[in-house]
């Protein structure tokens, strides 16, 4: 054994005697290994202890749930696998090393025999021993903190999500609660005459919506008819939606003429929500069933559109700004003579916006391209085959905006 060996064991065995470092000297193996080589396998009983003599060795241990924790490292002078001379359990740890390194062997035999003529060897050993079980409990306590801390803190983001969750819930019970009376609110049926057939379709883009028509006769020669849209969304936009409604009912059935009641709907929303930036564009018309003189605004809407046999789909004109906000009002009533076989179609923003997969909208030109072909339809088939072409205009694609339609037919008198 050289002298450097020596030396390394006086360091590492501090105050062993002469005798049991020339026994130690006898027993030890020199041995070198490359890089990344295991020399301690966690779970294997193995009977050799390593002294370092040149290089690095790191120690990890691979707990249950699979986590690998890291131990430490070695380096000259320091040594592993003592825990296995004293008893014949299964190694703790892995131990590999990081560069090529060079050991000093000691077996588990010759190990007892040394102990069995130096009681100091004994003590050393088992001093390091304790050191070695000390270390491993500290790195386990502060593993332990560690991983209390992230349970703590998972526990209170499971309370946050699960709250969210809970007020999420509520939420989407109060959306459908208002859905639900959004739907009360709009007609069942719409009234039925033998000159007039009217049909409508809305569909909203969320749960509640700010569209809205409505049909309702007048008198026994004149029906009113209107469509709106809210200019906002959810729960809000259902509550205009419902005032907006009631206030053209209400004016419609007490003042008539278009202009009158735009103009006291515009009003009444001004008292209702005077400080909302909230406005409503609308179409509202009243039709005189046995001439078909139709009178009608058009409030910051979309401009109706009018199919006739033999000359096909006409917009009608119309101009005027929305209801709501800004206190004062100009709008223009406009006229319209309807005969047997036309159709008029009022609708929403949210037709002529309808996008598909490409992000292209369904467009006004399509819009009417298509009336062309299906205006000769009935009223309730117009609805059905405008309903089926955004459909698949727009499939796989949830709607930007609600979409209405709301569809007059006029039949021979």
């Amino acid at each position: 054994m050289t002298t450097t060996t020596t030396g390394i064991f006086r360091r590492v065995f501090h105050g062993l005697e002469e005798k049991v470092l020339n026994e130690l000297h006898g027993v030890a193996t020199k041995k070198s290994y490359p890089a990344g080589y295991l020399l301690c396998r966690q779970g294997e009983r193995e009977h050799t202890f390593y002294i370092i003599v040149q290089g690095q060795v790191a120690a990890t241990q691979r707990l249950d749930d699979g986590e690998e924790r890291f131990l430490g490292i070695r380096g000259p002078n320091e040594y592993v696998g003592e825990l296995s001379l004293l008893d014949d359990a299964p190694r703790m740890a892995n131990v590999t090393t990081l560069v090529p390194t060079t050991v000093l062997e000691v077996t588990e035999e010759a190990f007892d025999r040394l102990v069995e003529v130096s009681p100091a060897a004994a003590y050393t050993i088992t001093r390091t021993v304790i050191e070695t079980l000390r270390n491993i409990d500290r790195v386990a306590i502060m593993d332990l903190e560690a991983k209390n801390k992230a349970l703590y803190e998972a526990y209170n983001e499971l309370q946050t999500a699960q709250a969210a969750m809970v007020e999420k819930e509520r939420l989407e019970r109060e959306l459908e609660i208002a859905a639900g009376v959004q739907r009360d609110l709009l007609p069942r049926e719409l009234p039925e005459f033998a000159d007039v057939r009217f049909a409508a379709y809305l569909e909203p883009a969320r749960q509640v919506g700010g569209d809205f028509y409505d049909v309702f006769a007048l008198d026994d020669e004149q029906v009113a008819f209107v469509i709106g849209d809210v200019a906002d969304k959810s729960i809000h936009a259902a509550l205009i939606m419902a005032v907006s409604r009631t206030l053209f009912q209400v004016e419609g059935l007490h003042l008539h003429a278009p202009g009158a009641v735009a103009q006291a709907v515009h009003k009444g929303m001004l008292r209702v929500s005077p400080t909302a930036d909230t406005f409503v564009t609308a179409v509202y018309g009243v039709l005189h069933r046995p001439t078909g003189h139709l009178r009608y605004v058009v409030a910051g809407h979309e401009h109706p559109l009018l199919y006739r046999p033999e000359e096909g789909v006409r917009q009608l004109p119309g101009g005027g700004r929305f209801l709501g906000m800004l206190p004062d009002l100009d709008l223009e009533e406009y006229t319209a003579e309807l005969l047997p076989g036309d159709r008029l179609l009022l609708f929403s923003d949210g037709v002529p916006d309808a996008e598909n997969n490409q992000g292209e909208r369904y467009g006004y030109q399509q819009m009417q391209a298509h009336m062309t072909q299906v205006c000769h339809l009935s009223a309730d088939a117009l609805v059905q085959a405008i309903r089926e072409e955004l459909i698949s205009w727009g499939q796989g694609v949830d709607p930007v905006d609600d979409i209405t339609i709301l569809v007059a037919e006029i039949v021979d008198r």
